[in-house]
């Protein structure tokens, strides 16, 4: 995706689920106006989840996902409906596509439980009312009361009410989930920032990573000003600069270097713990570091990213960080790796989950990562975080961020500290 678009990761993430030959495809289509999805008589046209980043009125920039038939057959058809559910994950908003000929049937009040008990906001939509030979306004159709305001009849076919639909769809999303900052709340407009960026044989030849630009973007919105220096010009830029900057943030791979160079009175944080901010939960990650300072030899960390991506020689997901956590334990730690779509349902087997900022990841998933490790027990902590931890400079990574959890946390490492 180009600078000039909106993120997938930052867009709302919209669900389409339902049986087959419902009119998942067939809604998706009416909704966007375009022939995203293929249409077909046939059931189980759609195999896996189809994903679309796309923008939409009036909510903007979103993120369309299909899914297969919620009443495929055979084992295949199982692995295609596990498929299915597991896009709840990551969806913001949740559309169930029920045939209005039939109503609903068990698969359908199957998945609305389980949106439910996600808190999904959802709509609920009665397709194929040119079927009906009724105008669905009283039509029995299965759904419980609390469910009417969330309900609402179209047909994909000819178009009707699927510009209400779209403003129902609307309707879900809250005004808080649109202002949501990587580091503006920390700023005020004058302020300027130095955002440490190494060029290294990892770093995409002729472009910033997608945090970096983000973050970027987010100064600029507050009003404040970037500059934007190598780790090697960072202390050359301070001392010309005469003023000091309202933060440094790093890549965290020369955190070390940085808090060194960087003054004790300039704040200081990474991207990666930004990102555990905006997406995340830092409290818990925070937390989760302080696992590092106990593993045994034969434990095993989970070193897991967000993105799929060609590893260099010297991968921080592969090579530097086991590097570092071997020799911050000094015991014989295992590794495993995952990336992408991929995160194990079983935690079991692992100590520790280190996790990638999850740039690529929608807030809803990593969230959803997050409450997997704490379901099962496990400790989970991010790249930038257990990276401050094991070089003693997490107090003050985190000492920007004025809550009162963080004021906790530091509470909290300085007791253990002592």
């Amino acid at each position: 995706m180009g600078l000039n678009h909106t993120p997938s990761a930052d867009r709302i993430h919209i669900g389409i689920f339902g049986k087959r030959n419902a009119g998942k495809s067939s809604v998706i289509n009416a909704i966007t106006g375009q022939s995203l999805a293929i249409v077909s008589s046939i059931k189980g046209t759609t195999t896996d989840p189809v994903i679309k980043a796309m923008e939409l009125l009036p909510l903007g920039p979103v993120v369309m996902i299909d899914t297969p038939g919620l009443d495929d057959e055979g084992s295949l058809g199982a692995m295609r409906i596990r498929k299915a559910y597991q896009v709840l994950n990551k969806t913001d908003i949740a559309v169930l596509v029920v045939d209005g000929t039939e109503g609903m049937t068990k698969e359908d009040d199957a998945i609305l439980k389980r949106i439910q008990a996600k808190k999904i906001p959802y709509v609920i939509v009665m397709n194929k009312l040119d079927l009906t030979g009724q105008d669905g306004a009283c039509k029995d159709i299965g759904t419980q009361n609390q469910d009417a305001a969330r309900t609402i009849w179209v047909s994909s076919q000819n178009g009707t009410h699927i510009k209400e639909l779209k403003e129902l769809i609307a309707a879900q999303v809250k005004v808080e989930d649109q202002t949501h900052q990587i580091v503006g709340d920390l700023l005020h407009s004058g302020d300027f920032v130095v955002l440490v960026i190494p060029i290294d044989s990892a770093a995409p030849k002729g472009r910033l990573i997608l945090p970096q630009q983000q973050t970027i973007r987010d100064v600029l919105e507050s009003g404040a000003a970037s500059i934007v220096v190598r780790e090697s010009e960072l202390a050359a830029t301070l001392q010309k600069l005469g003023t000091r900057p309202k933060l440094v943030i790093t890549d965290s791979q020369v955190f070390e270097q940085v808090a060194k160079e960087a003054p004790d009175d300039i704040s200081l944080t990474s991207f990666s713990i930004l990102f555990s901010r905006y997406k995340g939960n830092l409290e818990m990650q925070v937390e989760g570091a302080k696992k590092l300072d106990t593993l045994q030899n034969g434990d095993t960390v989970l070193i897991s990213e967000g993105c799929t991506h060609h590893r260099q020689c010297d991968d921080i997901g592969t090579v530097k960080m086991p590097k570092w956590i071997l020799a911050h334990t000094k015991k014989e730690i295992k590794f495993k790796t995952t990336s992408g779509t991929e995160f194990p349902d079983d935690l079991s087997d692992y100590a520790l989950i280190i996790h990638c900022g999850g740039c690529m990841l929608n807030e809803r998933e990593m969230k959803y990562r997050l409450q997997c490790a704490q379901d099962q027990g496990v400790a989970m902590t991010n790249y930038g975080t257990a990276i401050a931890h094991m070089k003693g400079i997490l107090e003050r990574s985190v000492a920007v961020f004025e809550k009162d959890e963080m004021r906790m946390i530091n509470e909290n490492i300085n007791r253990d500290n002592s």
